[in-house]
């Protein structure tokens, strides 16, 4: 119930936001669709898929990020139609499939997905940054090339944050031994 909650605090902060999504892309790109994504893959938190949907589910999540990523979808987003489809598709195709997928990902899948994602945030920041047009319509050049230095310490923040439990071990571990984990087995 509590996570219920908390997806409902998330997408309330998300509706909210509205009116700073339409005055900068910063807060539209990586401060709304993030919560909405978060709501979604809250909501979805108690729920269990069977391992056999893992599969469709993040192949579902992925298309629906790649939909969202593009800069006509993103300036579409402003629109009521858009907005309207944004509130929706995020949370029930992108947040929920990816909570339902995310436990029977296996390490290396995770690891080519985390991958993937630091690439597009840098090649996307070198696309804003650099692109002597706009991209999004809906915004001056200089938004979107503060949205482009946005996605690049993104990048280098998440890097660093997924970097520590390969660095120095995962925090919830003890040693590991030949066995994995000294507490868990892992």
């Amino acid at each position: 119930m509590r996570m219920i909650c908390l997806a409902l605090l998330a997408f309330a902060e998300a509706v909210a936001l509205r009116e700073a999504a339409v005055a900068s892309p910063v807060q539209h790109v990586l401060v709304q669709m993030p919560l909405l994504v978060l709501a979604g893959f809250m909501a979805a938190w108690d729920l269990k898929a069977p391992r056999g949907w893992a599969v469709p589910l993040l192949l579902l999540a992925l298309t629906a990020f790649l939909f969202w990523m593009l800069p006509r979808n993103v300036d579409w987003a402003l629109s009521l139609a858009g907005e309207a489809a944004k509130y929706i598709t995020l949370p029930l195709l992108l947040g929920l499939p990816l909570r339902l997928s995310w436990p029977w990902l296996g390490p290396i899948l995770r690891g080519f997905l985390k991958a993937n994602a630091l690439s597009m945030l840098g090649v996307l920041g070198f696309l804003y940054t650099h692109a002597p047009v706009r991209i999004c319509n809906s915004y001056l050049v200089s938004a979107q090339q503060d949205l482009g230095f946005a996605f690049l310490y993104l990048a280098a923040a998440l890097a660093c944050l997924w970097a520590i439990p390969v660095l120095f071990g995962h925090p919830r571990c003890g040693p590991l031994g030949a066995a994995g984990c000294s507490r868990c087995g892992a």
